[in-house]
Protein backbone atom coordinates (compact mmCIF):
# COMPACT_ATOMS: atom_id res chain seq x y z
CA UNK A 1 0.00 0.00 0.00
CA UNK A 2 1.17 3.43 -1.12
CA UNK A 3 1.58 5.43 1.66
CA UNK A 4 0.54 8.90 1.82
CA UNK A 5 3.04 11.34 3.01
CA UNK A 6 2.19 13.68 5.76
CA UNK A 7 1.21 16.83 5.10
CA UNK A 8 4.01 19.65 5.32
CA UNK A 9 3.61 21.57 8.58
CA UNK A 10 3.51 25.02 7.35
CA UNK A 11 6.12 27.45 7.60
CA UNK A 12 5.68 29.79 10.93
CA UNK A 13 4.83 33.29 9.85
CA UNK A 14 6.87 35.66 10.31
CA UNK A 15 5.34 39.02 11.59
CA UNK A 16 6.42 42.91 10.72
CA UNK A 17 8.31 44.11 13.46
CA UNK A 18 6.17 46.39 16.18
CA UNK A 19 6.50 50.06 15.07
CA UNK A 20 7.82 50.55 18.43
CA UNK A 21 7.71 54.45 17.72
CA UNK A 22 4.01 54.51 17.73
CA UNK A 23 3.08 53.77 21.30
CA UNK A 24 5.44 56.69 22.41
CA UNK A 25 4.61 59.11 19.96
CA UNK A 26 0.69 58.88 20.75
CA UNK A 27 2.06 59.37 24.55
CA UNK A 28 3.44 62.56 23.85
CA UNK A 29 0.94 63.81 21.50
CA UNK A 30 -1.86 63.30 24.44
CA UNK A 31 0.96 65.05 26.66
CA UNK A 32 0.92 68.13 24.11
CA UNK A 33 -3.05 68.02 24.27
CA UNK A 34 -3.03 67.86 28.26
CA UNK A 35 -1.35 70.91 28.19
CA UNK A 36 -4.01 72.94 27.38
CA UNK A 37 -6.03 71.91 30.25
CA UNK A 38 -4.38 73.93 32.83
CA UNK A 39 -5.11 76.76 30.48
CA UNK A 40 -8.81 75.96 30.03
CA UNK A 41 -9.49 75.72 33.45
CA UNK A 42 -7.69 79.47 34.23
CA UNK A 43 -9.92 80.49 31.47
CA UNK A 44 -13.30 79.54 32.66
CA UNK A 45 -12.71 80.53 36.42
CA UNK A 46 -11.61 84.13 34.77
CA UNK A 47 -14.45 84.24 31.83
CA UNK A 48 -16.89 82.23 33.68
CA UNK A 49 -16.19 82.43 36.98
CA UNK A 50 -19.76 83.09 38.34
CA UNK A 51 -20.91 79.85 36.39
CA UNK A 52 -18.87 76.79 37.69
CA UNK A 53 -15.56 76.44 39.99
CA UNK A 54 -12.98 74.12 39.36
CA UNK A 55 -14.23 71.05 40.41
CA UNK A 56 -17.71 71.20 38.69
CA UNK A 57 -15.71 71.68 35.64
CA UNK A 58 -13.33 69.15 35.87
CA UNK A 59 -16.78 66.96 36.23
CA UNK A 60 -18.55 68.09 33.60
CA UNK A 61 -15.46 67.93 31.62
CA UNK A 62 -15.54 64.04 32.16
CA UNK A 63 -19.61 64.14 31.69
CA UNK A 64 -19.26 65.45 28.17
CA UNK A 65 -16.39 63.16 27.49
CA UNK A 66 -18.20 59.97 28.24
CA UNK A 67 -20.92 59.92 25.29
CA UNK A 68 -18.25 60.84 22.59
CA UNK A 69 -16.10 57.81 23.97
CA UNK A 70 -18.79 55.79 24.19
CA UNK A 71 -19.90 56.50 20.30
CA UNK A 72 -16.13 56.34 19.29
CA UNK A 73 -15.75 52.58 20.98
CA UNK A 74 -18.99 51.49 19.12
CA UNK A 75 -17.37 52.82 15.75
CA UNK A 76 -14.05 51.16 16.11
CA UNK A 77 -15.54 47.78 17.77
CA UNK A 78 -19.13 47.46 16.06
CA UNK A 79 -20.31 46.18 19.91
CA UNK A 80 -20.58 47.51 23.50
CA UNK A 81 -17.58 48.25 25.43
CA UNK A 82 -16.10 45.30 27.78
CA UNK A 83 -16.97 45.59 31.43
CA UNK A 84 -14.34 47.43 33.17
CA UNK A 85 -12.07 45.71 35.23
CA UNK A 86 -10.74 47.11 39.06
CA UNK A 87 -7.95 48.69 37.96
CA UNK A 88 -9.55 50.31 35.37
CA UNK A 89 -12.30 51.62 38.33
CA UNK A 90 -8.84 52.38 41.04
CA UNK A 91 -7.39 54.46 37.74
CA UNK A 92 -10.61 56.33 37.48
CA UNK A 93 -10.71 57.38 41.08
CA UNK A 94 -6.95 58.36 40.97
CA UNK A 95 -7.58 60.20 37.85
CA UNK A 96 -10.70 61.90 39.41
CA UNK A 97 -8.73 62.76 42.74
CA UNK A 98 -5.25 63.96 41.07
CA UNK A 99 -7.58 66.56 38.90
CA UNK A 100 -9.48 67.77 41.90
CA UNK A 101 -6.05 68.58 43.80
CA UNK A 102 -4.59 69.90 40.85
CA UNK A 103 -7.35 72.11 40.03
CA UNK A 104 -7.01 73.64 43.67
CA UNK A 105 -4.11 74.19 43.37
CA UNK A 106 -4.21 76.02 39.64
CA UNK A 107 -6.35 78.71 41.58
CA UNK A 108 -3.91 79.52 44.11
CA UNK A 109 -0.35 79.11 42.28
CA UNK A 110 0.90 79.64 38.81
CA UNK A 111 0.35 77.46 35.70
CA UNK A 112 3.94 76.62 35.57
CA UNK A 113 4.46 75.63 38.91
CA UNK A 114 0.92 73.52 39.74
CA UNK A 115 1.75 71.40 36.29
CA UNK A 116 5.40 71.06 37.34
CA UNK A 117 4.71 70.04 40.54
CA UNK A 118 2.18 67.77 39.41
CA UNK A 119 4.07 66.07 36.95
CA UNK A 120 6.72 64.86 39.43
CA UNK A 121 4.14 61.70 39.55
CA UNK A 122 5.18 61.14 36.34
CA UNK A 123 8.81 60.57 36.84
CA UNK A 124 7.96 58.64 40.46
CA UNK A 125 5.59 56.65 38.26
CA UNK A 126 8.50 54.79 36.31
CA UNK A 127 9.94 54.35 39.95
CA UNK A 128 6.51 52.62 40.99
CA UNK A 129 6.57 50.66 37.81
CA UNK A 130 10.18 49.16 38.50
CA UNK A 131 8.82 47.87 42.32
CA UNK A 132 5.01 46.81 41.45
CA UNK A 133 5.09 46.17 37.70
CA UNK A 134 8.86 44.95 37.22
CA UNK A 135 9.41 47.11 34.58
CA UNK A 136 13.08 47.58 34.92
CA UNK A 137 14.34 50.81 33.78
CA UNK A 138 17.83 50.84 31.27
CA UNK A 139 19.94 53.39 32.44
CA UNK A 140 19.00 55.96 29.98
CA UNK A 141 16.15 56.53 31.97
CA UNK A 142 17.75 57.51 34.84
CA UNK A 143 19.74 60.16 32.52
CA UNK A 144 16.24 61.18 31.00
CA UNK A 145 14.58 61.31 34.56
CA UNK A 146 17.69 63.78 36.06
CA UNK A 147 17.50 66.04 32.97
CA UNK A 148 13.45 65.90 33.46
CA UNK A 149 13.73 66.63 36.64
CA UNK A 150 16.00 69.33 36.54
CA UNK A 151 14.36 70.99 33.56
CA UNK A 152 11.34 70.79 35.48
CA UNK A 153 12.52 72.96 38.61
CA UNK A 154 13.92 75.23 35.89
CA UNK A 155 10.92 76.14 34.60
CA UNK A 156 8.92 76.31 37.91
CA UNK A 157 11.15 77.55 39.89
CA UNK A 158 13.23 80.27 37.63
CA UNK A 159 9.91 82.56 37.44
CA UNK A 160 8.34 85.12 39.46
CA UNK A 161 5.14 85.01 38.32
CA UNK A 162 3.62 83.14 41.96
CA UNK A 163 0.25 84.25 42.71
CA UNK A 164 -0.95 84.74 46.55
CA UNK A 165 -0.56 81.61 48.47
CA UNK A 166 1.49 80.11 46.23
CA UNK A 167 2.72 77.73 48.98
CA UNK A 168 -0.73 76.26 49.55
CA UNK A 169 -1.24 75.38 46.09
CA UNK A 170 2.01 74.04 45.59
CA UNK A 171 1.44 71.51 48.28
CA UNK A 172 -2.34 70.57 46.81
CA UNK A 173 -0.22 70.27 43.41
CA UNK A 174 2.62 67.71 45.50
CA UNK A 175 -0.52 65.65 46.75
CA UNK A 176 -2.17 65.67 43.35
CA UNK A 177 1.47 64.02 42.20
CA UNK A 178 1.38 61.29 44.12
CA UNK A 179 -2.26 60.53 42.77
CA UNK A 180 -1.02 60.79 39.49
CA UNK A 181 1.81 57.94 39.93
CA UNK A 182 -1.07 55.50 40.71
CA UNK A 183 -3.36 56.55 37.92
CA UNK A 184 -0.75 55.46 35.42
CA UNK A 185 0.20 52.17 36.99
CA UNK A 186 -3.43 50.97 37.88
CA UNK A 187 -4.03 52.37 33.56
CA UNK A 188 -1.04 50.20 32.51
CA UNK A 189 -2.66 47.33 34.39
CA UNK A 190 -5.64 48.26 33.07
CA UNK A 191 -4.89 47.81 29.38
CA UNK A 192 -4.52 44.37 29.61
CA UNK A 193 -7.50 43.15 28.81
CA UNK A 194 -9.22 46.31 27.17
CA UNK A 195 -8.61 48.41 24.42
CA UNK A 196 -7.40 51.88 24.50
CA UNK A 197 -11.17 53.35 23.41
CA UNK A 198 -12.75 51.22 25.69
CA UNK A 199 -10.40 51.75 29.12
CA UNK A 200 -11.01 55.75 28.37
CA UNK A 201 -14.94 55.01 28.13
CA UNK A 202 -14.60 53.35 31.95
CA UNK A 203 -12.45 55.52 33.28
CA UNK A 204 -14.65 58.81 32.54
CA UNK A 205 -17.51 57.12 33.74
CA UNK A 206 -15.61 55.98 36.93
CA UNK A 207 -14.37 59.77 37.00
CA UNK A 208 -17.52 61.41 36.35
CA UNK A 209 -19.11 59.40 39.89
CA UNK A 210 -16.31 60.12 41.94
CA UNK A 211 -16.18 64.43 40.86
CA UNK A 212 -19.53 64.31 41.34
CA UNK A 213 -19.23 63.79 44.79
CA UNK A 214 -15.99 65.65 44.86
CA UNK A 215 -18.41 68.64 43.35
CA UNK A 216 -20.62 68.66 46.35
CA UNK A 217 -18.38 68.20 49.22
CA UNK A 218 -16.79 71.26 47.95
CA UNK A 219 -20.30 72.62 47.97
CA UNK A 220 -19.71 74.23 44.27
CA UNK A 221 -22.67 74.49 42.08
CA UNK A 222 -23.52 71.51 39.90
CA UNK A 223 -25.16 73.30 36.95
CA UNK A 224 -24.00 76.63 35.63
CA UNK A 225 -26.17 79.78 35.70
CA UNK A 226 -26.10 79.99 31.68
CA UNK A 227 -25.19 77.78 29.09
CA UNK A 228 -21.65 79.63 28.44
CA UNK A 229 -21.01 77.30 31.68
CA UNK A 230 -20.46 74.63 29.56
CA UNK A 231 -18.42 76.38 26.77
CA UNK A 232 -14.95 75.21 28.95
CA UNK A 233 -16.02 71.76 30.02
CA UNK A 234 -17.36 71.07 26.58
CA UNK A 235 -13.72 72.25 25.08
CA UNK A 236 -11.68 70.52 28.08
CA UNK A 237 -13.83 67.03 27.14
CA UNK A 238 -12.85 67.16 23.63
CA UNK A 239 -9.18 68.33 23.49
CA UNK A 240 -7.70 67.38 27.01
CA UNK A 241 -9.68 64.19 27.35
CA UNK A 242 -10.72 62.94 24.60
CA UNK A 243 -7.11 63.32 22.41
CA UNK A 244 -5.02 63.67 25.43
CA UNK A 245 -6.25 61.22 27.59
CA UNK A 246 -7.40 58.96 25.16
CA UNK A 247 -3.89 59.14 23.27
CA UNK A 248 -2.12 58.70 26.35
CA UNK A 249 -4.48 55.81 27.49
CA UNK A 250 -3.98 54.01 23.85
CA UNK A 251 -0.12 54.37 23.51
CA UNK A 252 0.70 53.08 27.56
CA UNK A 253 -0.46 49.42 25.11
CA UNK A 254 2.79 50.17 23.56
CA UNK A 255 4.59 52.08 25.64
CA UNK A 256 6.83 51.33 28.53
CA UNK A 257 5.59 53.12 31.87
CA UNK A 258 8.55 54.93 32.67
CA UNK A 259 9.36 56.30 29.16
CA UNK A 260 5.68 57.50 29.41
CA UNK A 261 6.25 59.57 32.49
CA UNK A 262 9.31 61.09 31.31
CA UNK A 263 7.05 61.76 27.65
CA UNK A 264 4.42 63.53 29.53
CA UNK A 265 6.66 65.96 30.68
CA UNK A 266 5.71 67.95 27.14
CA UNK A 267 2.70 68.73 28.98
CA UNK A 268 4.57 71.66 31.34
CA UNK A 269 6.31 73.10 28.52
CA UNK A 270 3.00 73.36 26.55
CA UNK A 271 1.28 74.68 29.58
CA UNK A 272 3.74 77.68 30.13
CA UNK A 273 4.30 78.47 26.84
CA UNK A 274 0.92 78.90 26.13
CA UNK A 275 0.28 80.78 29.92
CA UNK A 276 3.46 83.46 28.97
CA UNK A 277 0.79 85.06 26.34
CA UNK A 278 -2.69 84.33 27.81
CA UNK A 279 -1.67 85.39 31.50
CA UNK A 280 1.13 87.71 31.37
CA UNK A 281 3.42 84.59 33.30
CA UNK A 282 6.99 85.67 31.00
CA UNK A 283 9.41 82.64 30.89
CA UNK A 284 12.82 84.01 32.51
CA UNK A 285 16.00 82.77 30.67
CA UNK A 286 16.42 80.44 33.30
CA UNK A 287 12.55 78.54 32.85
CA UNK A 288 13.81 78.63 29.15
CA UNK A 289 16.57 76.73 29.81
CA UNK A 290 14.57 74.45 31.80
CA UNK A 291 11.82 73.88 29.01
CA UNK A 292 14.33 73.41 26.48
CA UNK A 293 16.51 70.25 28.89
CA UNK A 294 12.99 68.92 29.62
CA UNK A 295 12.44 67.95 25.54
CA UNK A 296 15.73 67.12 25.65
CA UNK A 297 14.67 64.29 28.24
CA UNK A 298 11.81 63.81 26.25
CA UNK A 299 13.86 63.21 23.17
CA UNK A 300 16.34 60.68 24.99
CA UNK A 301 13.41 58.93 26.76
CA UNK A 302 12.34 57.32 23.69
CA UNK A 303 15.87 56.72 22.02
CA UNK A 304 16.85 53.17 23.37
CA UNK A 305 13.86 50.23 23.90
CA UNK A 306 13.87 49.39 27.40
CA UNK A 307 13.75 46.09 28.70
CA UNK A 308 10.26 44.26 28.67
CA UNK A 309 8.35 43.64 31.92
CA UNK A 310 9.53 40.07 33.69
Amino acid sequence: MTQIPPAAVPAPVSLPPARNWVGPLMVLGGGVAIGFAPIGLRIGIHEFGNELGPQAIAMWRYVFATPILFGLALLIHRRLPRPPNKFIILAGTFFAIDIALWHWALTMTSVSNATFIVNLGNVGVGVVAWLFLKERPGMHWFVAAALAITGAAALSLGGTALHTGGLKGDLFALAAAGFVAGYMMFSKLGRRNLSGIEAIFWLSVVESIVAFGIVNLAGERVLPLTANGFIVPLLLAIVAHVMGQGLIISGLGWTNTAVAGILLLAQPVVAAAIAWQLFDEPLSALQAAGAATILVAVWLAQRQPVPPAA
